[in-house]
């Protein structure tokens, strides 16, 4: 049986001495035509894995950038079946994880979704408001697929919460920086490093971080601690200037995390 997409790139990742830098981008924005555009140019732009979002129009876990963002693209007629035939249309030379909350996976239908999901393109899927454990039947159905199940894991959890969280997870750990909702800025300190620790004591996976991360500072220090950083509302800033200043920043960060990983 051969190696899943997102496995396989971290694999890589670690056999070239690299830190995965994964942005995050809203499916729809700023424009339909735009967005697949950056699906197509991200990765050769530097990114080793593409976060896309399926717009949703009660984006809890968002700050006010990434919210913006969905609306814009609901404005656009960004649905489900549209972000899929975005992914399929641009087939991203990265691994792709589709980003959603529960509610329009429902709506779609989950083995529907499954299943166009993985036509399409999509290695991985994350479901922002899916504890572990809480709806096997969903689980199953996106495994069934052959989807990872990425899990997103809190500062907050216990030990035992984390255990938890990560049975059956796959492809990789998004682990959140800090409390709240995407965007103010994260401090990249000893609380954090503290915890990345937490998390490699009860899994082999690797372990990418998020949430307020978006500085090239954030991103040399995260270089040395994680296997990952994921970068949203930085991200949807600069593409809000164009596809360009989208491409200027992963290449700071690209740079940064180099840096980071000489030094591991």
């Amino acid at each position: 049986m051969s190696e899943r997409p997102v496995a396989a790139r971290f694999r890589a990742l670690r056999r070239e001495g690299r830190v995965a830098l994964i942005p995050y981008l809203p499916a729809g924005y700023p424009t339909l035509e735009a967005s697949a555009e950056a699906l197509a140019a991200l990765g050769p732009a530097g990114a080793d894995l593409i976060e896309v979002g399926i717009p949703f129009s009660d984006p809890i876990a968002d700050g006010p950038v990434i919210q913006r963002a969905s609306q814009v693209a609901l404005g656009h007629g960004t649905t489900v079946a549209r972000t899929l035939e975005l992914i399929r249309q641009a087939r991203p030379p990265v691994p792709v994880v589709a980003f959603s909350y529960l509610n329009p996976l429902l709506a779609y239908g989950l083995e529907r979704f499954a299943a166009e999901a993985a036509a399409s393109g999509v290695s991985a899927v994350l479901v922002t408001d899916l504890p572990a454990g809480e709806d096997p039947p969903v689980e199953a159905a996106l495994r069934g697929a052959g989807l990872d199940l990425i899990r997103l894991v809190a500062p907050t959890s216990t030990d035992a919460r984390l255990r938890s969280a990560l049975r059956g997870a796959a492809g990789f750990v998004y682990l959140i920086a800090r409390l709240g909702v995407t965007g103010p800025r994260t401090d990249v300190g000893g609380d954090l490093s503290s915890l990345i620790h937490r998390v490699r004591a009860v899994t082999p996976l690797p372990i990418a971080v998020g949430f307020g991360i978006g500085t090239a500072a954030q991103a040399r220090r995260l270089g040395q601690l994680a296997d990952g950083v994921v970068v949203g509302t930085a991200l949807v800033e600069r593409l809000g200037q164009g596809l360009e200043a989208a491409q200027d920043l992963l290449a700071e960060l690209r740079e940064a995390l180099a840096s980071a990983a000489a030094i591991r």
